[in-house]
């Protein structure tokens, strides 16, 4: 899954330009830290592939674990470090970003998180700022303004945006039948992958009424990953979405980045 192809670089400039404009009238929401890290790759991983091996990709018709959210909070540290729910794929997400693992994630971690797995300065910096700003209040309700805009990872699940898949639960969890009604409704080229009509069609039917804002918020996360994620035939593949949704790229991503920087370095 070639996910930065040469000739998309204008496209891709494009792309962060109207991003960034964008978040000024639409609050960030949780998927966007999945969205913003597929923005990532230097030039020097754009031949990085996705394996779906990495992935379990059995079809179940439930959600992925039973514990709720209240039952779970109790459990969460181990050795005072935070540790995510492993049924909850958006706390998955955004505890890649909580670098010292206290279970919440401030601007310079976020930072932290994104130059991780490849960002450059100033997209590191832009996602900190509007990230951290957008998601702080909605997850740590009852409590007072904070001028660090912390995010408390427990509670992600409180700042999911309508108009979506449902392949997120309002608990954060992982809904596998949700998944794979994405490609049994729309997805008639291929059905392992979606085109771009595909596509528009699903952000069609996701659409709830009124809700302007869960519409341009799903709109910009998946135009960003079809143009990024794409391959040569314009399909996005259901490997690269399952990816995206379960949050298990963000290690991978690290880990090749630092085993690259290595052998760049053994080699000088």
């Amino acid at each position: 899954m070639p996910c930065i192809e040469e000739e998309c670089k204008t496209e891709l400039h494009l792309v962060l330009y109207y991003t960034f404009f964008l978040f000024f009238f639409v609050k960030f929401e949780p998927h966007c830290f999945a969205m913003c890290h597929l923005l990532s790759y230097d030039a020097e991983f754009k031949t990085n592939t996705f394996h779906p091996s990495l992935i379990d990709s059995k079809p179940l018709c439930s959600v992925m674990g039973s514990s709720s959210v209240s039952e779970t909070q109790n459990i969460q540290e181990v050795s005072g470090k935070f540790v995510p729910n492993e049924h909850d794929a958006l706390q998955r997400h955004v505890a890649f970003f909580d670098r010292n693992h206290d279970g919440i994630v401030y601007p310079w971690e976020t930072f932290l998180g994104f130059r991780a797995i490849g960002c450059g300065l100033l997209l590191s910096s832009f996602s900190a700022i509007f990230i951290n700003f957008g998601l702080s209040r909605q997850t740590r309700p009852g409590k007072s303004f904070s001028l660090l805009f912390p995010i408390e990872v427990r509670n992600i699940h409180k700042a999911k945006h309508g108009s979506d898949s449902g392949v997120y639960d309002s608990e954060g969890r992982f809904v596998p039948c949700k998944f794979e009604e994405i490609f049994i409704k729309h997805a008639h080229t291929n059905p392992n992958a979606l085109t771009s009509n595909e596509l528009n069609g699903l952000l069609k039917a996701n659409r709830e009424p009124n809700d302007r804002r869960g519409w341009l918020a799903a709109w910009t996360e998946w135009k960003i990953l079809y143009l990024l994620c794409k391959d040569k035939h314009g399909l996005l593949h259901k490997e690269t979405i399952r990816a995206v949704y379960d949050g298990s790229l963000f290690e991978r991503m690290e880990k090749e980045r630092s085993a690259a920087a290595a052998k760049k370095k053994d080699i000088v």
